[in-house]
């Protein structure tokens, strides 16, 4: 039995849950509004503040689909409450960061600047000139606004320059060494 889908998701003071026909669930709380439809086959119950997802059999697919609709719902319920954030670093010489109303400019070693616009219901925040930090209440859209920023120079790994996640290790190369040739 799925252990993730069993567990119950508690639903915190100041949060509402509707759940529609076809498994149309809007979350509504202190820091917005999101919706989503998941797989029809889940069947979702809401009992006073707590919400319990189950299936309707055992077949591979519905198990899989069980921790799935589970998680959905929990990433909602937390999105709408905490929100969430992740953290990015630009690093390099002459590599750095600026933001202007919606509008994020990204110098990277190029010969332009790389413009990006920030999505609806996401914010990025530029802290000094090399710490970007995206926010928002849809998981899945801060990762992957996210991944998009990481995209535009991922870090490489001679010098560990580029645009890395905080909590992301570079694996370091060494150089070539001179040997060889006499």
């Amino acid at each position: 039995m799925s252990r993730i889908g069993r567990m119950p998701i508690a639903i915190p003071a100041g949060v509402t849950v509707e759940v529609a026909e076809n498994n149309k669930v809007t979350v509504k709380g202190p820091k917005g509004t999101l919706e989503r439809v998941l797989p029809a086959e889940m069947e979702i119950k809401l009992e006073g503040a707590e919400l319990t997802v189950s299936r309707p059999n055992d077949l591979k697919k519905m198990k899989s689909l069980h921790g799935l609709t589970r998680t959905l719902i929990n990433n909602m319920v937390v999105g709408v409450t905490q929100g969430y954030e992740k953290k990015l670093e630009v690093n390099g010489v002459g590599y750095r960061a600026a933001k202007a109303g919606k509008k994020l400019t990204l110098n990277l070693g190029y010969s332009h600047p790389v413009e990006m616009q920030d999505p609806e219901g996401i914010e990025s925040v530029v802290e000094g000139q090399n710490v970007i930090i995206i926010k928002g209440i849809d998981k899945e859209k801060v990762g992957q606004y996210a991944a998009e920023i990481r995209d535009k120079r991922r870090p490489e790994p001679y010098k560990g320059k580029g645009i890395k996640y905080a909590t992301e290790t570079i694996r370091r190369k060494e150089g070539k060494t001179g040997k060889g040739k006499k």
